[in-house]
This record gives structure tokens, C-alpha cells and sequence, in this order.
């Protein structure tokens, strides 16, 4: 009997880190950066985030380079309060996602340890390896795109990032496929 336990335990572990979600790397677009020493304030706001390890700034493009460290738990909320505690504004942010066999359902929703994914343009997919996509929601694009992107969502999530998901409030992060 405690063998058994033991191995369902081992089993469960593993199941848990099957289905696990990484963000690896991202592409931040920051606008209202006008000179070096704006990227540099913005850099080191950035920095101080636990889960990054790395950031290389680009200055002729206005985007930073986020290396996320091995496993740890990105919170993409914060990258985008970090830019803003340094004056700036998120213009875009498309990340490379790791994915294990997530299943998308026919609404376009994926959870995926805790956090609520909703694909604009996939739907009742499987989705596997690294998966390139950028974050539609408000102050991750412009006011515009957002404004855009809200007519055709017909969505209450879409318009203030969270939603009820198994019975919880939740925040929902929407994004489209690359």
C-alpha cells in the first residue's frame, strides 16, 4: 500500500511538470523612450523583476530583449508595471511560450499551472514546443489596436483582463498566435 502511494505521488509530480508552462524569452517594445538615458532607467526598473534574467535593450528598434529565468513563474503584469513605474508605456509584447501538449478548447481557452490563456485566433488545438505570441490585452498595445482588437472580442474578459474561470475571479491573458 505505501508503495503504491509513493508511486502515485512520483506520478503526480511528473503529470504536474508535463503540462508545466514556460515563458522563455520576450520581445518588449517600449514607446515614449527618447533618449539613452530613458532605455536605461526602463532597463533598470526591469532588472529588479526576480524572474528575469537577463535584459538587452535596442535602442534603433525601442525594444528590450527579456530572458526569463529557467522555470521560474513570469508575471507578465509586472514587466508591464515595471515599464510604467519608469515613465514609459508597453507598445507590444510578444513572447515565445514553451508549451507541452496544452489543450486548447473550443473557446479558444488554455490553463496552464494557474494561469488562463485565451487565443484569439486558435481554437480546439493542441499546442506543443516553443509558440511565439504577443499579448493583445489593454497597455500591452496601443489604445487604438486595443480598441480594434475590443470590437471583435465580444468579451467582458477582453475589456478589463479578468473573468470568472471555475468559479474564481481570474486574470485572463489574451494572445495571438505569431
Amino acid at each position: 500500500m505505501k508503495a503504491i502511494k509513493i508511486f502515485s505521488i512520483i506520478m503526480l509530480f511528473f503529470a504536474v511538470n508535463v503540462s508545466a508552462q514556460q515563458i522563455s524569452t520576450a520581445d518588449l517594445q517600449v514607446t515614449g523612450l527618447t533618449c539613452s538615458m530613458c532605455s536605461n532607467a526602463t532597463q533598470k526598473s526591469l532588472e529588479t523583476l526576480g524572474f528575469i534574467s537577463s535584459v538587452k535593450p535596442d535602442l534603433n528598434k525601442n525594444i528590450f530583449v527579456l530572458t526569463f529565468k529557467k522555470d521560474a513563474n513570469v508575471n507578465l503584469d509586472l514587466v508591464r508595471k515595471k515599464v510604467q513605474d519608469a515613465g514609459f508605456s508597453v507598445g507590444g509584447l510578444t513572447a515565445n511560450f514553451n508549451f507541452n501538449d496544452v489543450k486548447v478548447d473550443d473557446k479558444g481557452q488554455a490553463v496552464v499551472d494557474g494561469n488562463v490563456y485565451r487565443f484569439v485566433n486558435v481554437k480546439g488545438k493542441t499546442l506543443s514546443g516553443t509558440v511565439k505570441a504577443s499579448v493583445v490585452d489593454k497597455d500591452f498595445i496601443s489604445g487604438s489596436a486595443f480598441k480594434k482588437q475590443a470590437a471583435t472580442a465580444n468579451s467582458d474578459a477582453y475589456a478589463n483582463g479578468t473573468g470568472v474561470v471555475n468559479g474564481k475571479k481570474t486574470r485572463i491573458y489574451h494572445l495571438v498566435l505569431s
